[in-house]
């Protein structure tokens, strides 16, 4: 009796534990209004493997991505009048669902819709 309990205990704790590592699933295609064209969406592809990409963003290039706890690291180039440069941007993930991610940086939000 008592190791049947200890067995449910044991498969309990495995059940949460496996959850609270799995979380939502990061990856995949997160955009937002263009601000001023709402009808139109930019934002960013995260895939597999830490590559990343922009979408609808022609001065932005996103390249890869890396998730550490709660904190969201994309790097790329940045493109303007006749130069390039790279970038490293570490964003907070204040919330991460199934169908939104919210992430922050000092006073910015960007509020992101799966697509």
């Amino acid at each position: 009796m008592i190791l049947k309990r200890i067995k449910g205990v044991c498969g309990f704790v495995v059940t949460v534990v496996l959850t609270a590592c799995g979380g939502t699933n990061i990856e995949g295609n997160w955009v937002e209004p263009v601000p001023g064209m709402e009808d139109q969406m930019q934002g960013i592809s995260l895939e597999e493997g830490g590559k990343a990409s922009s979408i609808n963003m022609a001065t932005l290039q996103y390249e890869k991505w890396e998730r550490k706890g709660d904190m969201l690291i994309l790097s790329g180039k940045s493109i303007g009048n006749h130069t390039t440069g790279s970038f490293v941007d570490t964003l907070t993930i204040e919330k991460l669902t199934d169908s939104d991610l919210i992430l922050k940086k000092g006073s910015l939000t960007i509020n992101y819709q799966k697509q």
